[in-house]
């Protein structure tokens, strides 16, 4: 019985050891709407799993910074980071329209470390900027 015991433990160990290790990739991710990805980083959290960033993380996919500690993400060489302005769909005038009140409540959700980076380059315009190469590899542990 004695040996039972131990071998429920033991797979039990297993399972959560395998559990542990589970990752989401991104690869070409151009972001959406907020709340997608809020409720998706907010999941991402609470199941420990790891995030790699291996590709274009643009937008609202960058709110990953935002929720998710920086231990539980890595990026390799091909990560990028793309930010812009907060904006809305306008059925009207059937084109993105920047918010300004948007894109105060998106950069206040970052880190401190990204705000800084995105004021040091321009801030949140409509037009992109991206954080890749060893600026970013300096932010989040590296990975392969």
């Amino acid at each position: 019985m004695k040996w039972q015991a131990v071998l429920v433990g033991a797979l039990a160990s297993a399972v959560v050891a395998t559990a542990a290790l589970a990752e989401v990739r991104i690869t070409n991710d151009r972001g959406g709407e907020i709340s997608t990805y809020l409720a998706r980083f907010h999941d991402l959290r609470a199941s420990g799993e790891r995030l790699v960033i291996d590709g274009p993380c643009l937008s609202a996919c960058t709110l990953f910074t935002a929720f998710l500690p920086r231990n539980q993400v890595c990026v390799t060489p091909r990560a990028i980071l793309g930010f812009h302005a907060a904006s809305y769909y306008d059925d009207a005038r059937r084109a993105l329209v920047p918010t300004r009140a948007g894109t105060r409540l998106v950069l206040r959700l970052y880190p401190a470390t990204i705000r800084n980076w995105i004021e040091r380059h321009g801030g949140l315009t409509p037009r992109i900027i991206t954080l890749r190469g060893r600026a970013l590899a300096a932010l989040f542990k590296t990975c392969r």
